[in-house]
């Protein structure tokens, strides 16, 4: 009574052939794929950090090659960071409508402060830019403040 069996001869027959096929197929990756597959506790692949740039000597090109791919997934991270939290404040917005700005200004802010960072670390660089253009970026930018105050604060007077 409780079988599920085919009420006709072709459905037993599609039934088998599809059994032929999917068993092996099922049993191999259970017992052979599943089995060797090496288990994750995070969602993702985690890397070790490596030496960023300003630890690497002039001629170490694996030491450079690392930074840099460091450097990519650093960017990529700070990117979805950056579009998680431009989510949250559109969604805020359109949630909210005439009252965002009161009710939504902590979540403006965080991400008005996130972009600013991101820019700061990688605007100007381009779609090429690397660890080595951005090292450079920050070196000129820490020598300008150096000189000249803050950026976007006005440049320093000689009385300062």
């Amino acid at each position: 009574m409780g079988e599920n069996r085919p009420t006709n001869a072709f459905k037993e027959f599609s039934e088998s052939v599809i059994s032929m096929v999917d068993r092996p197929v099922t049993w191999f990756r259970e017992n052979v794929v599943a089995t060797n597959r090496p288990q994750y506790n995070w969602y993702h692949q985690q890397f070790r950090r490596v030496p960023t740039i300003d630890e690497c000597y002039t001629d170490d090109v694996v030491c450079y090659t690392e930074a840099n791919e460091q450097f990519k997934r650093d960017k990529q991270v700070d990117n979805e960071i950056l579009n998680i939290l431009r989510q949250r404040q559109e969604d805020c917005i359109i949630y909210e409508k005439n009252d965002h700005r009161t009710k939504c200004a902590h979540i403006m802010e965080e991400y008005n402060k996130a972009a600013e960072n991101w820019f700061i670390k990688y605007g100007d660089l381009g779609i090429y830019g690397d660890v080595k253009t951005a090292y450079m970026k920050q070196k000129h930018r820490l020598i300008w403040e150096r000189r000249h105050g803050k950026v976007g604060s006005g440049m320093k007077t000689d009385m300062d």
